[in-house]
């Protein structure tokens, strides 16, 4: 906390969450594709065309978590048993890896969750940017035919999709957390 490299990433980071992503995605092509000429500015033809899609459809999402982690390992780190583990003698990398990062990542993996549905919102932008075809190209073509079957049962897909990601999402809880594991298989509530 407090060091340059710190102040760095947190920077880059406040960048990322305040730049929408088409922003972002024409900023790689003019850098990436016109300036440097390292990467395709469309198509899905190579690995290579899949790397500025990514990064622009996770810019946010990444930055975002990196601002979350931060303050929630912060707030962890000026815990009781923290204190506890460093008293009992042991290492600063063991303090952070096996007290303080598990006890950090609930509500980064909250935040996945969530930042899903996000990012599907995300990608049908990044489909016009990068001409390419998928969920998003079929959904708005289908709205700009009327073509309501196709318009239900993609959003009936994405729908499940984003619930199957929830699910997940609380699944890892119990291997992030025991406890919660615990609380599971005692059955969830208290016994009168």
């Amino acid at each position: 906390n407090g060091k340059w490299v710190d102040m760095l990433v947190m920077a880059l980071a406040t960048i990322g969450v305040t730049i929408p992503s088409f922003i972002i995605a024409s900023l790689l092509i003019y850098v990436f594709s016109f300036r440097l000429n390292l990467l395709p500015t469309y198509g899905l033809d190579t690995w290579k065309g899949y790397i500025l899609p990514i990064v622009a459809l996770g810019g946010y999402s990444i930055s975002y978590m990196a601002r979350l982690m931060r303050s929630s390992l912060l707030e962890v780190m000026g815990q009781d048993y923290i204190r506890t583990a460093r008293a009992k003698g042991a290492s600063e990398k063991i303090v952070i890896i096996r007290h303080a990062l598990r006890n950090a990542l609930m509500p980064v993996v909250t935040t996945i969750g969530t930042n899903f549905g996000a990012s599907l919102g995300g990608a049908i932008i990044a489909e016009q940017v990068f001409a390419m075809q998928g969920m998003g190209t079929l959904i708005t073509n289908a709205i700009r035919q009327k073509d309501i079957p196709v318009v239900m049962g993609a959003t009936l897909f994405l729908a499940f999709l984003f619930s199957l990601i929830i699910l997940l999402t609380d699944v890892l809880y119990a291997f992030i957390d025991p406890r919660i594991k615990a609380k599971y298989q005692r059955g969830g509530h208290h016994r009168d």
